[in-house]
């Protein structure tokens, strides 16, 4: 079987189910292949061989009202369908993370204060093992009812694995003539009553800090500020009606983030492609100067990212697009083995602690999904 894909959007009960079984997906090489295309996209951060960009085009695709509404012998056909790979013993061990996530941030560092960089995110993987067994469709519906407020998905195709995702950050969404877009960057950890405040998606921002919000420090402002340009400038290429608003602060979980919105329509003859390939990978998961931070990314970090902080989502299907990064997120290896990853934005005055811990509070949105 080729593969399928169930996601549902951000404050939506609905969700969709798309399968292809009698044929193979599309892999493209770029995104600028979009163009006259429908379907799901799985595009990785790099775009390599064996980690090519996915089009899923179903043949079977059904619209549910609520997650508790897919019927089991769906959910048990989407279990058996997951492409999941046989455990080998060569995971790093335990403590080595850490060991390698400061080796790495050192690298990053020093070409943040020589000047070199202006900003560049620092990605790390964490092996995690469950003791009893999961079902990728359990942890769907798990995500789903934990996480109302983000774009929750789970595709499988040979060529990608199978993973979870329950992310905030959109790339790119459509629907008729009207675009949209976000610059989402900046993190804190809240608790209790300091997250009883609302954004409403897609309704434009409110203020920066709520009252009952922290004041966010000039490092998260800095931070967003760089990524909110980046994606102006992007915008600014294919089309002359931009408007933007933001920052605010915006709930994801347990944590909040700065985010600006950006609404704008495209000029004539612009195509999705071409945006696409000049908006992905934004400085938010990857780093200014673009190139130079992506070249960077891929020859020195210590694990490679794969489908993570790349983007998925369905494209132009049943007249709408909604594209989302692909972050808090997991490759699902079997039904007790997990790999997670999680990235943060390095500025020249950061710290290494902060930062780790930034990174495990980023991976908690899919660990409390295994340990629920």
């Amino acid at each position: 079987m080729a593969g399928y894909a169930v996601y549902r959007l951000p404050k939506e009960e609905k969700c969709t189910f798309m399968m292809q079984a009698e044929s193979v997906p599309l892999h493209l090489e770029s995104c600028q292949e979009f163009d006259g295309h429908s379907g799901f996209v799985i595009a990785p951060f790099v775009v390599s061989d064996d980690k090519p960009i996915v089009l899923l085009q179903p043949e079977t695709t059904n619209i549910y009202g609520s997650v508790g509404e897919i019927p089991a012998d769906v959910a048990e056909m989407i279990d058996k369908m997951s492409m999941l790979d046989a455990v080998s013993a060569d995971d790093e061990a335990s403590g080595a993370e850490r060991k390698h996530y400061s080796h790495d941030f050192r690298n990053c560092h020093d070409r943040l204060v020589s000047g070199a960089f202006r900003k560049i995110v620092l990605a790390r993987m964490s092996a995690e093992t469950v003791s009893c067994e999961k079902s990728p469709f359990a942890l769907f519906r798990q995500a789903c009812e934990m996480y109302p407020r983000m774009f929750v998905a789970l595709f499988s195709t040979s060529r990608s694995g199978t993973w979870l995702m329950a992310t905030p950050e959109v790339l790119l969404e459509q629907e008729g003539d009207a675009w949209h877009t976000i610059a989402l960057a900046g993190t804190m950890q809240l608790e209790g009553d300091a997250l009883l405040f609302d954004v409403p998606l897609g309704n434009g921002c409110g203020s920066l800090s709520p009252d009952n919000c922290p004041a966010w420090s000039d490092k998260n402002i800095q931070e967003q500020r760089y990524v909110a340009t980046y994606i102006k400038e992007c915008i600014g290429r294919f089309s002359h009606d931009v408007s933007e608003a933001g920052p605010c602060t915006a709930r994801a979980g347990n944590l909040v983030h700065l985010r600006s919105d950006f609404r704008f329509a495209l000029e004539e003859g612009a195509g999705i492609g071409r945006l696409l390939d000049m908006l992905h990978p934004t400085p938010a998961v990857c780093g200014l100067p673009k190139k130079e931070t992506f070249d960077f990314i891929v020859r020195n970090e210590h694990t490679p990212r794969g489908y993570y902080s790349g983007f998925a989502g369905p494209l132009d299907v049943c007249g709408r697009t909604n594209l989302y990064v692909s972050l808090r997120c997991m490759y699902i290896r079997d039904s007790r083995n997990f790999h997670l990853y999680a990235g943060g934005g390095l500025l020249q005055d950061s710290v290494e602690e902060q930062e780790w811990n930034e990174t495990e509070a980023k991976m908690e949105t899919m660990r409390k999904i295994l340990n629920h």
